[in-house]
């Protein structure tokens, strides 16, 4: 892979059937860029503020972890390249988005994004992440017979003009659960109904975005889950600043999602081995 391509994302290969993505926390905006936005928008106020160091949990330790660097406003990995809205009559932030969650401008007044300025970005930076993703996807499948994705975000709890009110705490995304298996469903959906002091949802507001969507495939063993959590949950939202109070009692729910994922995967692994075994190494070709 280029040098290039490598500042774009980093990746860690893993050991178990879990891929993790986290494609909105990346802060790199290239300074050619950063001279046409607005104070506000270099502020990177939507940014997914450290969830890497959210999920540094024992738990995920052997997983593959693939995490952007760019900047969701230079283009946003979670979108498809065709720039679609994925939420058709609900207001959303596009491929490139050229306004902030709360409606601002992120250019200067009279930049517009040309066409061909969009395609070169997804050129640059939106396909050379998809392409790691789907590669280790295939590898994960091949080396145990499914694959796990978890495409990780958080976001305000509240965002006034894209939603009313104040969202829940956790926000699963199965895309209507076309992105999962029923088995893995109904581990979601436990999770969901469990007792807790956090508020959750499954296939709410956020039923997944691309990634879900896109590789989401459980006729083809590739379970792929998004989580879109509150920065309630482990940020003074005011001040943006990290809260170890906060992120000591989420992170046990956290944990708890990724514990009941992996039972869910081990089950799923004890059932491929066996078709493994299968074939003899001792066995001539064509015998």
């Amino acid at each position: 892979m280029p040098d290039e391509a490598n500042r774009l994302f980093d990746f860690r290969p893993g050991s178990i059937p879990i891929l993790v993505s986290v494609p909105h926390a990346g802060t790199m905006v290239p300074d050619e860029q950063r001279q046409l936005m607005t104070e506000a928008a270099l502020k990177l106020p939507d940014t997914d503020w450290f969830v890497p160091r959210l999920y540094d949990v024992p738990d995920l330790d052997e997983a593959s972890l693939l995490t952007a660097n760019v900047s969701r406003y230079v283009v946003d990995l979670n979108r498809p390249p065709s720039n679609e809205n994925l939420y058709p009559g609900q207001k959303t932030t596009g491929l490139c988005p050229e306004t902030n969650f709360d409606g601002s401008p992120v250019y200067r007044q009279g930049v517009k994004l040309s066409q061909q300025e969009i395609d070169a970005r997804v050129e640059k930076y939106w396909r050379p992440y998809h392409a790691q993703l789907k590669k280790e996807l295939d590898i994960i499948r091949g080396r145990f017979g499914f694959a796990v994705l978890l495409d990780l975000h958080s976001i305000a709890s509240r965002v006034p003009n894209l939603f009313p009110g104040v969202l829940p705490d956790l926000n699963f995304g199965t895309n209507q659960v076309k992105s999962v298996s029923a088995s893995f469903q109904k581990k979601i959906d436990h999770l969901v109904v469990t007792p807790r002091r956090y508020s959750a949802v499954v296939n709410g507001r956020f039923v997944g975005g691309y990634i879900t969507r896109h590789y989401g495939d459980p006729t083809h063993r590739v379970e792929a889950l998004q989580l879109e959590l509150s920065q309630a949950t482990y940020l003074d939202e005011r001040s943006g600043k990290w809260d170890p109070a906060k992120v000591a009692k989420i992170q046990l729910v956290l944990r708890e999602i990724v514990q009941t994922i992996l039972v869910w995967a081990e089950f799923e692994t004890r059932k491929s081995r066996p078709k493994a075994t299968m074939i003899n190494p001792n066995r001539p070709p064509d015998a």
